[in-house]
């Protein structure tokens, strides 16, 4: 009898696996994008003007990154948005009213801010209701919250600033600080940015972790069936976009020194929206974090782009609307070819 062979170590060329790359539709849409703003923008190829570009992409990066694992896991977060600013906020006012080392509150912050995406993920696996239920809620408490207790404690809408308190210079440093390469001014929010792309794409391809991640997306319950731990993955997931947001509102905070309480608001679509940008199946069981990282650079070049062509930025949405309906139509068609090579 002829052995049949296993599809696992079956040959694959070189052109199947370009094709079955999920962020293949997101780097022709990149490269598209760049080309047209460079011919429609002459200051669009100016150095500064790409650091300009990455900085408005990593204040999204950093957070499509783990809203893209999520997205892989099969779930949404609706509440990412402002719990970037939730963060925020409990960093400055702990500070600030403890008269603390600004340190104690960012340590505090990470902590606060963890618990809540522990939160999200223990609801999310104990309940059973739909991910866009239970995030819709904290989406909900946490926008109530954030005015509520700023308002509560400052007695405004915004906190009180913290900029001469101990602390506060190394803080910026870390999270706000601007590096000069060549000339050229780069924020460090770009570091953090291509470092947790780094971190999130050894752990997808490289861990057990990451396989676990697939599962989950793919089925559910064939995971579980086969040993995967649902749950647990699940509330890591949840954890992972709330310390991407951790980052994201510390970098807000010591870039000003002030948060207003009602920022946020509507940012977790721009996530949701740069992840399948990038490739992320709505679905689950698809995606990379170089795709979502992708799909922010998108939006970066689009955002920026408009402002160096000295259009009205009042078509932005539009653009970004139009992006978003054609990368997803590319994805699809890129996965067609993908199958029909196989």
């Amino acid at each position: 009898m002829t052995a049949l062979a296993d599809e696992r170590i079956l040959h694959s060329s070189p052109l199947r696996k370009l094709l079955g790359r999920p962020e293949l539709g997101s780097v022709v849409g990149a490269a598209a994008v760049f080309l047209f703003f460079a011919l429609a923008a002459d200051s669009f190829l100016k150095a500064s003007s790409l650091s300009t570009v990455l900085y408005a992409s990593s204040t999204i990066g950093i957070m499509a990154v783990p809203v893209a694992l999520l997205m892989i896991g099969g779930e949404f977060d609706l509440s990412a948005g402002v719990m970037v600013t939730s963060s925020a906020l409990v960093s400055s006012m702990f500070s600030f009213q403890m008269t603390a080392n600004v340190w104690v509150g960012v340590g505090v912050s990470l902590l606060v801010t963890l618990a809540v995406g522990a939160f999200n993920g223990f609801m999310l696996t104990r309940t059973r209701l739909p991910s866009f239920i239970i995030t819709l809620g904290t989406f909900l408490m946490l926008t109530g919250m954030n005015l509520g207790f700023t308002k509560l404690i400052s007695g405004t809408v915004s906190t009180k600033t913290i900029a001469d308190m101990e602390g506060f210079p190394s803080a910026h440093d870390v999270f706000a600080s601007t590096l000069t390469l060549g000339g050229v001014n780069f924020k460090i929010t770009i570091v953090w940015w291509f470092a947790l792309v780094a971190l999130a794409s050894w752990i997808l391809l490289r861990t057990r972790a990451g396989n676990w991640i697939f599962a989950v997306g793919g089925n559910q319950d064939a995971a579980r069936a086969v040993g995967v731990p649902v749950a647990r993955t699940k509330i890591g997931l949840y954890m992972g976009v709330a310390f991407g947001a951790w980052i994201s509102g510390q970098h807000l905070l010591f870039s000003y020194d002030v948060v207003q309480s009602g920022e946020g608001v509507g940012n977790e679509l721009i996530y949701i929206i740069a992840a399948v940008i990038g490739g992320c199946l709505i679905t689950g069981g698809l995606g990379s974090a170089v795709g979502s990282a992708v799909g922010a650079f998108i939006f970066g070049m689009t955002s920026k782009g408009i402002v160096f062509a000295e259009w009205n930025p009042d078509w932005f949405k539009f653009f970004l609307g139009a992006m978003l309906l054609l990368a997803t139509l590319l994805n699809a068609w890129v996965r067609k070819r993908a199958e029909a090579t196989k």
